[in-house]
């Protein structure tokens, strides 16, 4: 797959990244080497492999699935602007 300065051009606008017609050039062979490691990666056999999370074997930690408020409410709501019941107050922004 190869990408054309449209492309570039395209891609720019769409991330919203200004790009100047001296720096497309350079993006293009960029992204045209990025697409072409991409492809090759695709070539790899990577039969019987199995996924890792790391390098080196190890379990992962893992700590126990409670839902708390953290116990500090009023430290969190202490520089509100506004409060009320123990929650944030906003101004609406929806007509």
């Amino acid at each position: 797959m190869s990408v054309d300065l449209a492309t570039v051009r395209r891609i720019a606008h769409l991330a919203r990244i200004s790009v100047s017609a001296d720096e497309a050039p350079h993006l293009q062979n960029e992204l045209n080497a990025i697409l072409g490691f991409v492809e090759e990666l695709s070539s790899v056999n990577v039969e019987g492999v199995e996924p890792m999370t790391s390098v080196l074997p190890m379990r992962m930690k893992k700590r126990v699935d409670e839902i708390t408020d953290g116990y500090i409410q009023d430290k969190v709501l202490a520089n509100a602007p506004a409060r009320e019941d123990g929650f944030f107050v906003v101004p609406k922004v929806i007509e």
